[in-house]
């Protein structure tokens, strides 16, 4: 491949910043109709928007509509209770009912050389417990998404894999790398490696590794790309040279993806330098479907359509984060409705795109072509420099997300500002540590290490998301997360300084014994957890605490 064709500066067609929105599914739209009238006839408390938007069609969709359109409503459009629901049991099949069960090709009850290191009889019982979850979250696409996929909202993929579980019943994209990390320490290589395979199923097809692998999803935005990543550290367990050679290609397509024009700003710094970086943004100006009604009670405040359009956008975009939601990407932290996502160059971002350069150039290496190599080599290298005059906030001894002026088109360079640096602390201020060019420098460690420790952040149980209890997000104070915790833990682990993986070592116990204590309480793991209580588990959001997978990667 020539690395003309695939270098970091190449361009990519994608529409611009005032471009047209690209129409959903008729399906999609129709049970947004269904959804709305599910928000009015179930108390709130009893509603989930997704539940609704997942449902397949047992007949085809005219007919369907013509039955629901007979349905008896009062004025305001909602149903009865009873009406509704045999409407949904005749018409519907369940949501998630288009997948199915099917055993993990490589799961075995003990994996040989299962987490070495863990001694303790008891925390040991609980790692098998955990690792036998593998067997419930295993699912592939069923025989009638392939032959009708017009029937359905969730997308035909090539092979099975690993659903988050709960209401999560489809592949996430950023998710599915702590799924891997999970995997591989129960040693599972093959079922990871599936993983990888659908999610470049979903770029060959989409242009772009979607949000999730539902039809309501192929028309806005991706998440945190992390594709790069996860094929690295297979590689690095099994030594999968075909596995490079099939990814690298799509890496290249996803990386022109996150460096289109309206992903990219540039930023012109004091020393006259000029630097590209990236920052979420959804092409969708819309509700979203899988939560459009009460997308639109929030956006209800806004007169104008204008503003209207633009706080949808705003709200797709932070779902592309994967930060959603939390004070951190509001301009008013006590105002949902002030999201300004777009205009936010986010640290983590472009930590995870320093690391897609990274690991593109180490890819290219194995199959040799020395050129993309090169070319990759140098674009992190002066990402890295962009660190260090854009994000790196001395005083505070963090990188910061850069707000930008507001309104500013991506082609014309925004000239760099102190004020604009975000100073309030995020756990994702420590995310870079995650990258090896950055805890591979000591003194740089250390002092990002003690930093953290007088953030505030660290808590009883573990990293708090944020400093702000917003009461209502999810990715705020009290809430720690696992993702955050591992990269933190991680980074912070791979440095030479004795202190910070003191530190470390630390965080990863406070976390993992309230991960304990609240599996002894409940069962189960959970997608977030009080911080500030051991074993209490998380709450705020628009949909109750689920119970995902993500304490494997502590166990590694």
């Amino acid at each position: 491949m020539a690395a003309a064709n695939h270098s970091p500066s190449s361009p990519y067609s994608c529409a611009k910043d005032s471009g047209p929105v690209i129409p959903t599914t008729s399906l999609v739209t129709f049970l947004e109709r269904v959804q709305e009238t599910a928000f009015q006839t179930y108390e709130r408390s009893k509603f989930d928007h997704k539940d609704f938007i997942d449902l397949s069609l047992k007949f085809d969709l005219s007919t369907t509509v013509k039955a629901f359109d007979e349905i008896s409503k009062t004025e305001n459009g909602s149903v009865s209770t009873k009406d509704f629901e045999e409407f949904i049991g005749k018409w519907f099949k369940s949501a998630g009912e288009d997948l199915v069960y099917v055993e993990p090709m490589d799961f075995e009850t003990e994996p040989y050389g299962f987490l070495p290191k863990v001694e303790n009889p008891e925390v040991r019982a609980w790692a098998l417990e955990v690792h036998g979850l593998w067997k419930k979250l295993s699912r592939e696409v069923s025989s009638s998404v392939h032959d009708h996929p017009e029937l359905h909202t969730l997308l035909p993929l090539p092979v099975p894999g690993m659903i988050p579980g709960s209401r999560f019943r489809e592949v996430y994209y950023w998710d599915s790398y702590w799924v891997i990390r999970g995997l591989l320490a129960s040693k599972m290589h093959e079922t990871a490696k599936a993983i990888v395979t659908n999610l470049i199923s979903l770029l060959d097809t989409y242009g772009y590794v979607l949000n999730g692998a539902r039809a309501y999803y192929t028309n806005r935005s991706s998440q945190p790309p992390l594709l790069s990543a996860m094929v690295y550290e297979i590689y690095n367990r099994t030594g999968d040279v075909d596995l490079v050679k099939k990814a690298l290609p799509a890496l290249l397509k996803e990386y022109q993806f996150w460096n289109s024009e309206i992903h990219t700003m540039i930023i012109h710094d004091a020393e006259n330098c000029n630097h590209s970086l990236n920052r979420y943004y959804a092409m969708w100006n819309k509700p979203r479907p899988e939560a459009s009604a009460i997308d639109k009670r929030f956006a209800s405040k806004f007169l104008n359509v204008n503003e209207k359009q633009k706080f949808y956008r705003e709200l797709a975009s932070t779902a592309e984060s994967g930060w959603d939601f939390s004070t951190r990407w509001m301009r008013n932290p006590s105002e949902f409705t002030s999201l300004s996502t777009t205009t936010i160059l986010p640290v983590d971002l472009n930590a995870f795109m320093l690391r897609m350069e990274l690991d593109i150039a180490f890819f290219a290496k194995i199959v040799g072509d020395d050129a993309i190599a090169e070319d990759f080599l140098t674009a992190s290298h002066t990402r890295k420099k962009a660190f260090n005059s854009v994000f790196w906030n001395e005083n505070m001894g963090q990188w910061v997300d850069y707000w930008l002026n507001y309104g500013a088109e991506p082609k014309e360079p925004q000239t760099w500002e102190a004020q604009n640096q975000n100073q309030n602390v995020f756990a994702s201020n420590f995310v870079p540590l995650w990258i090896d060019l950055f805890n591979s420098d000591t003194p740089l460690v250390e002092k990002v290490t003690r930093s953290l420790q007088s953030s505030g952040l660290l808590c009883a149980a573990g990293i708090a998301t944020s400093l702000t209890n917003s009461g209502h997000q999810c990715r705020d104070f009290p809430n720690g997360w696992a993702p955050i915790q591992h990269m933190i833990v991680e980074g912070l682990w791979r440095s030479a300084s004795t202190e910070a993986r003191k530190v470390a070592r630390d965080i990863a116990e406070r976390w993992i014994r309230a991960n304990h204590v609240a599996y002894k309480k409940t069962g189960t793991m959970h997608e977030k957890y009080n911080v500030e209580k051991c074993g209490e588990y998380g709450a705020g959001g628009i949909y109750r605490p689920q119970v995902p997978f993500h304490l494997h990667i502590f166990l590694a």
